[in-house]
């Protein structure tokens, strides 16, 4: 992980036009705005990396709260309708042409989000299982993705064109002030966070053993969920719902450490996060250059395979795990049961032939047949 990291940021700084060598850029920083270099690096470059690690970071936590709240691994934001309503409450103002200060933008984010998000759990009743809840969640986001095409029905080409990259989720053309506009949401969601993740570990036990150990598993889900819209909203409002990177990197986090619990998968997952928005985001603005391609479509082309891949070699290793404890269970009482055997277990009795035989040999003390008459008078034992 600390290689990707180091290998996507210094090409984040370094590539593109104009090039910046490696061992140019802490002085291209330096130099701020009195060179080309130095205002490309230090006014687009590094906040759009910067962008990519703290959303790439809020994407994959909030994928891991949402799977461990729901104990399934395909529990992820875009099947929720949290990303498709964050979406919506960004782009409807864009397309019915409302004049709203850029600050309001994370809040209908958040409107739209919890809308989606509690229309879920309103539609699949909030007692039912978690199963319910996700195929309800794919239902609503399928509904208010079906809004989203009527608004860009009724777009001009412009807007159309901004609502298109922005659906995909990018990172283009990203400052500062993108940035900073991120910092009060994370103040709020990081604590929440650290309160949050003892409970998981709860929930994953299930409903009966939650309540039986004092969680509420209904509001504890409902909390999970308004943290999960807490960490969504306002990267959605910024760079729009990047895909599947909450799907991906609560995998990753599981995949390198399965036999942590949700306490310390959920640190990881926030830095598988922000590894995979970075990495992706290299190839997002060079691979068509000068043309740049959504860093979205890249994690979703990247991160759907990837992640499947990583459920079925868990998969293999839980099967695995559970074969080898089974074989170890059985060896252990096969051997506590030899220890425990009196001292004349092995010696078995004739049966068959063989005791017959032995009972009508002469001359060895065998008993002798009863007299006629006597059927029915000896002892049956």
């Amino acid at each position: 992980m600390v290689v990707l990291l180091a290998v996507s940021s210094v090409g984040a700084l370094s590539l593109g036009t104009p090039y910046v060598p490696p061992y140019r850029l802490v002085a291209a920083v330096l130099e701020g705005e009195t060179t080309l270099a130095g205002i490309v690096v230090s006014e687009l470059r590094v906040p759009r990396l910067l962008l990519a690690l703290v959303a790439g970071a809020c994407l994959g936590a909030a994928g891991l709260v949402l799977q461990e709240a729901l104990r399934n691994p395909l529990a992820v934001p875009e099947m929720l309708g949290v990303s498709s309503g964050a979406a919506l409450g960004v782009a409807a103002p864009l397309v019915l042409a409302f004049s709203l200060p850029a600050a309001v933008q994370p809040l209908l984010a958040i409107g739209g989000a919890a809308l989606g998000g509690g229309l879920t759990l309103l539609v699949a009743g909030i007692g039912r299982s978690p199963s319910a809840v996700l195929l309800t969640g794919a239902a609503v986001a399928a509904a208010l993705q079906a809004a989203l095409l009527v608004l860009m029905v009724m777009a001009d080409q412009l807007d159309l064109q901004l609502i298109y990259r922005y659906l995909l989720g990018s990172l283009s053309a990203r400052t500062w002030d993108d940035v900073s506009g991120m910092w009060p949401w994370l103040l709020v969601a990081v604590p929440a966070l650290v309160l949050c993740a003892p409970v998981l570990s709860v929930l994953r036990l299930g409903d009966e053993d939650a309540q039986a150990l004092g969680v509420r598993a209904q509001r504890a889900r409902l909390a999970a969920l308004a943290i999960a819209v807490v960490l969504i909203a306002p990267v959605t409002a910024v760079c729009g719902p990047v895909a599947w990177v909450g799907f991906l990197a609560p995998h990753l986090s599981r995949w390198f450490n399965p036999a942590a619990g949700a306490v310390r998968w959920l640190p990881w997952s926030a830095a598988w996060g922000a590894v995979v928005v970075a990495v992706a985001d290299v190839p997002a603005r060079l691979a068509l250059a000068p043309v740049e391609t959504p860093a979205g479509a890249w994690t979703a082309l990247l991160g759907v395979p990837a992640g499947v891949a990583l459920m079925r070699s868990s998969g293999r290793r839980r099967t695995a795990r559970h074969g080898q404890a089974a074989s170890a269970g059985t060896r252990e009482q096969l051997s506590g049961l030899r220890k425990t055997a009196p001292a004349g277990a092995d010696d078995v009795p004739p049966t068959g032939a063989a005791s017959h035989a032995h009972r009508t040999e002469p001359g060895h003390g065998s008993p002798t047949l009863p007299p006629a008459g006597a059927a029915g008078t000896e002892d049956v034992r």
